[in-house]
């Protein structure tokens, strides 16, 4: 009930600013339109594989519509800020496990940015590029399968390089180049397969290709929900590895500026 309660009031909080968050639905479908064109600019001189072009265009509006569940949450899940002020000692002092607190409350960040975010921006993308919707339902829900274990996955990065604030009085830097790993390696704006292929080797050693590529192409039928293996499995090692950070804070809590 309490993880509940601290995900709903991070919903409730969101809902105070849906007129000004308007903008940035705007600017992220006018991204996605940009990169939509370049394709069916591309697409009228090569054939983009299997994909085709109308294929590209749906792979472009469904990366772009799920970077708000799976790329685009709060810097460090607030850590960093909780260190400048000193908060972070008695965040550590509370009978709640950091981790879960902070992914409780994220979870209601996740699911107002669905709501208001990721289905408006794919159903404007749906009508302006007459998108075709999966027919089978096992599809939609592998899909929203990938699309959840894809936000766990990002929480659980996004509180490491919160952790990292720590050490260091700047973190930020972590949370930029994490997001220019994600346009990289995650099969953002170009699917994986056509990256050079040490490249590609290289990105499925990380969790990245299962933030957006993988649920991607699940929605689009090009995979089953096999690669959502890989996806648990990533799952089980960041939870470890956020757990055993959370212990090692526990023991070292250097506040800055107090």
């Amino acid at each position: 009930m309490l993880y509940f309660t601290l995900a709903s009031k991070a919903y409730s909080r969101n809902l105070q600013y849906r007129g000004a968050h308007m903008v940035h639905n705007l600017a992220s479908a006018m991204f996605g339109y940009m990169y939509a064109c370049l394709w069916i600019g591309i697409g009228a001189d090569h054939s983009l594989g299997e994909y085709g072009t109308q294929g590209m265009v749906s792979y472009i509006a469904f990366t772009q519509s799920s970077l708000w569940i799976s790329g685009f949450l709060t810097n460090g899940l607030g850590i960093p800020l909780t260190v400048r002020t000193g908060q972070i000692a008695l965040d550590l002092m509370r009978p709640v496990h950091l981790f879960t607190h902070l992914m409780a409350r994220e979870w209601g960040q996740v699911a107002y940015q669905f709501v208001y975010k990721s289905i408006p921006i794919y159903l404007l993308f749906s009508i302006v590029f007459s998108l075709q919707w999966p027919s089978e339902a096992s599809t939609l829900l592998f899909a929203a399968i990938g699309l959840a274990g894809a936000s766990y996955l990002s929480i659980c990065m996004n509180y490491i390089i919160g952790a990292t604030a720590m050490w260091t009085t700047e973190s930020s830097w972590l949370h930029w180049g994490n997001h220019a790993m994600m346009n990289l390696l995650a099969g953002f704006f170009i699917p994986l397969e056509w990256l050079p292929d040490w490249l590609e080797r290289i990105a499925w050693l990380s969790p990245y290709p299962f933030l957006l590529y993988v649920p991607t192409r699940i929605y689009l039928g090009y995979e089953n929900g096999s690669l959502l293996w890989g996806t648990l499995i990533w799952c089980v090692l960041m939870t470890f590895v956020c757990l055993a950070i959370t212990q090692v804070l526990r023991r070292k809590v250097e506040v800055q500026g107090g």
